[in-house]
């Protein structure tokens, strides 16, 4: 995680005339700011470009007509809250740096439309849907959870910061087939614990992908982005699609009924871009990568160099009947036999390495 200080000094202040995505956040001291007269104005000056920032876009619902909808313990407490720049968006969010309670975090702000009622509808399920199942889920691979806030037409969440962005970005910044085993064992078992705690809680993810996987400063990998997550029940009465075509197993293509195994086959991918350090089904859109997957059972090319057993893992987790795919609690005992073994295999070449270097030394010492 960034220090505080550091956070402070990457994020430029808001400025009042403009119209930057950015708000005012404390000056770069090496510690945190004091409670002082200059620290009270400045959070009462970010307060007030937080209500600018709701009530932007001249969108019909004014900000705070839900002011005493939040009992909830997990609402935020604005006064507490500094935004930065922003450094990811989509379609209906945008993702920015932050500060809350003195803590670097990010914040997810969801614009939500007053006059398209369809969207509209969509967009607050996933975020109820999103903030009811980050609260109450915590472990070391799941990404923390801290508040949320709704203020029509602007929701938000607060989540904990990961310095070091996407897997995805990770690997675009690599040779392919660059990665060593240990890495890759080292990533994989990050996701696969998650994703077995995330099993084990009944939900489903249904959008697993690289994109949604992020790393922090000791590159440990967490999964993020819950927002078309669902519990197993809830899976049992709808059908597909949702996630993201290159990623998606073809049950959830088809729009067929579907079970937790979905996150098992979108593992099987992540698990091949682990090994490739490639976008999957590259040099195709991604409906013809759901076509290639769905009616002709297409997949990746393995790499020659992958070892025969992440090669037979990947083979399992992506097949196409979903009853043949592993739960995670197999997959975490084979990638963690897997990583024990690549150690032993390092620990023995250090130590003969170690060996040959000290009898050539005695040799012509």
């Amino acid at each position: 995680m960034l220090s505080m200080a550091s956070c402070f000094r990457a994020l430029r202040p808001w400025k009042k005339s403009s119209r930057n995505d950015s708000l005012p956040l404390p000056s770069s001291s090496s510690t945190p700011p004091p409670e002082t007269e200059d620290f009270e104005k400045m959070r009462s000056n970010s307060m007030e470009s937080w209500s600018m920032l709701l009530e932007s876009d001249n969108l019909d619902n004014p900000a705070g007509k839900d002011a005493g909808a939040e009992s909830e313990e997990w609402a935020a407490d604005l006064s507490q809250l500094f935004i930065g720049n922003k450094f990811a968006s989509g379609a209906h969010s945008r993702i920015y740096r932050g500060i809350y309670k003195q803590r670097a975090v990010a914040v997810k702000v969801v614009r939500i439309p007053d006059r398209d009622e369809e969207t509209r509808a969509r967009l607050e399920k996933q975020f109820s849907s999103e903030v009811a199942l980050l609260s109450r889920l915590y472990h070391p691979n799941i990404v923390q959870f801290i508040a949320a806030c709704k203020k029509p037409p602007l929701y938000c969440i607060i989540m904990e910061y990961m310095s070091q962005g996407t897997l995805r970005m990770y690997l675009h910044k690599k040779e392919p087939y660059s990665l060593s085993t240990e890495t890759i064992l080292r990533l994989a078992l990050d996701i696969s614990r998650g994703m077995l705690y995330l099993h084990s809680q009944g939900v489903i993810h249904r959008d697993l992908k690289s994109h949604n996987l992020l790393l922090n400063d000791e590159m440990r990998v967490k999964v993020a982005d819950f927002g078309t997550s669902c519990l197993e029940t809830q899976s049992r009465a709808s059908k597909g699609n949702a996630g993201t075509y290159r990623w998606m197993a073809p049950e959830m293509i088809k729009e067929r009924s579907y079970t937790r195994k979905v996150d098992v086959y979108s593992f099987g991918i992540v698990l091949w871009e682990l090994t490739t350090a490639l976008v999957p089904f590259q040099g195709m859109t991604p409906v013809q990568a759901a076509f290639a997957v769905s009616e002709k059972n297409a997949r990746p090319p393995l790499a020659d160099n992958c070892s025969p057993v992440l090669a037979n893992l990947i083979k399992r987790c992506w097949d196409q009947n979903p009853a043949k795919r592993p739960d995670f609690s197999y997959i975490v005992s084979v990638l963690e036999n897997c990583f024990s073994e690549e150690l032993d295999f390092v620990c023995v070449s250090l130590s003969l390495s170690l060996r040959k270097r000290n009898s050539v030394e005695i040799q012509y010492g």
